[in-house]
């Protein structure tokens, strides 16, 4: 057997376009495009498609890519037929297709690893597809479906101010041709922060938008970021941002860290000192007022990002509440210097629990980084952490 895949399949090439990013829930989806970059691009905390020009993709455009999308997994069921595999997609297959002397495009690597985890899943991309004509996007999922019978949930992003302008019979009709989950960036549900990093919508319509989203039979997400109310209107952020998913009751509320890159607009407000930024532990305790304040909802409350500080802050609601707020508590009451020890082992991808702090083979992993940083005097500890989590992003 070669190690070598281009000797055993053609060099070819099945260009069909992907977009930047997509939520972590969504790693082994596979990426469709509808529309590229976003129609708002003004929100003062995102830097993703700053300096792009929004496009809306036809629908033959959109087919096309799914066509390739095809043409490429038939060739990836072929090279393991050719691998001796039998046509599965296993550990194997995927050596051949992400070593780095492959000189296969993206769309082999992206189809093998969609296969491998099953092929059942889609996202649609880029940051608000939904603001295309429901009919355009009903055309494009039956299409999407009838080409890959083995899909069974298709998800996208939109924003709360497209969601608010569509129908409940849109929304229907979106569930009926195969969406199942729309993700939304609450962000905040405080109308002043709102306008203050230029979201482009009020709560009154992401309320509204999130309670058509129920009411049409769609999973829905809603992001909220913690940290977005700075040291001015933290308490603010937390309680409003309570008040509106409580009216929502969104099957999934997922937290983000905000961090603030020197690309973001709002890093200008820092500049001039118009928003201060929360240190951790005042984050940690910005969420666990939210926490608190969250009544009458069944969300699942997910913290799925790597910024997160406590990504074990997670449960189904209210039954869980008291487990979550318990994890905040057992932080909170570490002393000082542990948890400084923590905030270093979590942002260097050591640390994914409090428990990992028992644990002394990562402990003394991340001890020795510690020593080694408060052994130069000129080093500042929580700029170093603040670096490691640019590198997140």
């Amino acid at each position: 057997m070669t190690s070598s895949i281009d000797f055993l399949l053609p060099m070819s090439q099945y260009r069909f376009e992907q977009g930047p990013i997509r939520p972590p829930s969504e790693a082994s989806s596979l990426l469709l495009r509808i529309t590229r970059n976003c129609p708002w691009n003004r929100c003062e905390f995102c830097h993703t498609y700053k300096g792009q020009k929004f496009e809306r993709r036809t629908v033959s455009e959109v087919k096309e890519d799914i066509d390739r999308m095809k043409e490429a997994a038939l060739e990836v069921k072929a090279l393991s037929w050719q691998l001796g595999l039998g046509g599965e997609v296993n550990p194997i297959l995927l050596h051949y297709l992400f070593q780095p002397s492959s000189s296969q495009d993206d769309a082999l690597q992206s189809i093998g690893w969609w296969l491998y985890h099953g092929g059942k899943s889609v996202f649609l991309q880029d940051a608000d597809s939904l603001i295309i004509p429901t009919k355009e996007i009903v055309e494009i999922l039956r299409y999407l479906k009838e080409t890959f019978p083995t899909i069974e949930r298709i998800t996208t992003y939109a924003r709360g101010k497209t969601i608010s302008k569509k129908s409940v019979e849109e929304l229907k009709a979106l569930r009926e041709a195969g969406l199942s989950r729309i993700h939304i960036g609450l962000e905040t549900g405080y109308d002043f922060l709102l306008q203050y990093v230029k979201k482009g919508v009020t709560v009154r319509e992401h309320i509204e938008a999130g309670k058509r989203v129920r009411e049409a039979g769609l999973s829905l997400s809603e992001y909220v970021i913690l940290g977005l109310g700075g040291k001015k209107m933290w308490r603010e952020h937390a309680i409003e941002t309570a008040k509106a998913l409580n009216q929502i009751n969104p099957d999934f509320i997922r937290v983000r860290t905000l961090k603030v890159l020197k690309s973001m607009p709002l890093y200008q407000k820092i500049e001039n000192g118009d928003f201060i930024l929360l240190n951790e532990d005042e984050i940690i305790e910005e969420e666990r007022l939210l926490i608190e304040n969250l009544d009458g909802i069944t969300s699942h409350f997910v913290s799925d990002h790597i910024l997160n500080l406590l990504e074990e802050i997670e449960g189904k609601l209210p039954e869980d509440k008291g487990k979550m707020l318990a994890v905040i508590d057992r932080y909170v009451s570490l002393p000082e210097e542990e948890r400084k020890l923590y905030r270093l082992g979590r942002r260097l991808g050591v640390f994914r629990s409090l428990n990992d702090l028992l644990n002394r083979e990562l402990r003394e992993e991340v001890e020795r980084v510690f020593k080694e940083i408060h052994s130069h005097p000129s080093r500042d500890f929580d700029q170093f952490v603040s670096s490691l989590m640019e590198s997140f992003l």
